[in-house]
């Protein structure tokens, strides 16, 4: 990926000031609930300057980028997987690929988002129509994907990432997203957490249904008085103060620290060798006829590369 560089100097001297960028991962109430959460103010900055985006755009790719990474800690081993948003609305949805070695990427299917009227608030209900929720599964040497689909029940993107896990894994799990902005438009804090509840077995200690269930309400209560983890993060919040204070009484302890990175794998020696698939009639015309260089743009994160015709 070419990194594009963030050049609003207030900005900069404000993530300068921030808790870092990482994804700290938990358990909690004897290993019946396992948790991630993660701080993503530069994640989103890097997104937003990759391409370019508004204030909507941002939001909504934002959320989706965020939930891609905090699906990563769902995954078994060597994986990697795609998140796919599709819907009758203005924003048409999003696809979000994000791999276990600790990396996200994702673009907008509608770039940019058509709008009547400016913004009044935040719910972005109105910008998704009817669509489903897809998430495709790769496993590391895995003939085919592992798919699930669902509708989009919500028209938001956390929760209807919530509605996927109950519906099509049957497993009880939470998501919360969310991204702060200044008065000027800039993104000055985002970040999310993940929730989600594990069999009843192989854990420090078995609960009877009626304990599952009660721990499971005081977990949410919990979750549900939780801060803008947005506002937070730009507060100069950090990730075991609420780990550690929101979740204290089910006694949290600290599994793993990642690093998650807004990034793409791509190249510009993968895209000279796709270039050199093409037919040789194709060939033939761009050499006599150019364009030269040609301009190669990576839709999954906004990459530009500029390929001469004697490199080819």
């Amino acid at each position: 990926m070419i990194k594009a560089q963030i050049t609003d100097k207030e900005l900069l001297a404000h993530l300068e000031t921030l808790y870092k960028d990482e994804m700290e991962i938990f358990i909690m109430a004897d290993g019946l609930y396992r948790g991630a959460f993660f701080h993503g103010t530069r994640f989103v900055n890097q997104m937003r300057a990759q391409y370019n985006l508004g204030i909507l755009e941002t939001m909504i790719l934002g959320q989706a980028s965020l939930c891609g990474a905090l699906l990563i800690p769902t995954m078994k081993g060597r994986e990697h997987l795609n998140f796919r948003y599709d819907c009758n609305g203005p924003a048409a949805g999003f696809s979000v690929d994000a791999d276990s070695m600790g990396w996200v990427r994702a673009h907008l299917l509608q770039n940019p988002i058509p709008i009547d009227t400016p913004l009044e608030n935040w719910d972005l209900a109105p910008f998704f129509g009817p669509g489903t929720v897809t998430i495709s599964r790769y496993p590391e040497g895995a003939k085919a994907a592992q798919v699930g689909t669902t509708e989009i029940k919500y028209k938001n993107i956390a929760k209807d990432l919530t509605w996927y896990f109950m519906q099509s894994e049957q497993t009880p799990t939470a998501f919360n997203t969310s991204i702060q902005f200044d008065k000027q438009g800039r993104v000055i804090g985002a970040g999310g957490l993940f929730l989600q509840k594990m069999p009843n077995i192989g854990g420090k200690k078995h609960f009877s249904d009626e304990e599952a269930d009660d721990l499971t309400k005081r977990v949410e209560a919990a979750l549900y008085a939780a801060p803008s983890f947005g506002d937070w993060f730009s507060q100069k919040g950090d990730l075991e103060d609420i780990i550690f204070g929101l979740f204290r009484e089910f006694k949290p302890l600290k599994a793993l620290t990642r690093k998650i990175e807004w990034n793409c794998p791509c190249t510009k020696e993968k895209f000279i060798n796709s270039v050199k698939n093409l037919n040789q009639k194709e060939l033939e015309d761009i050499k006599k006829n150019g364009p030269d260089p040609l301009e190669i743009i990576c839709h999954n994160c906004g990459s530009r590369y500029s390929i001469s015709v004697s490199e080819l």
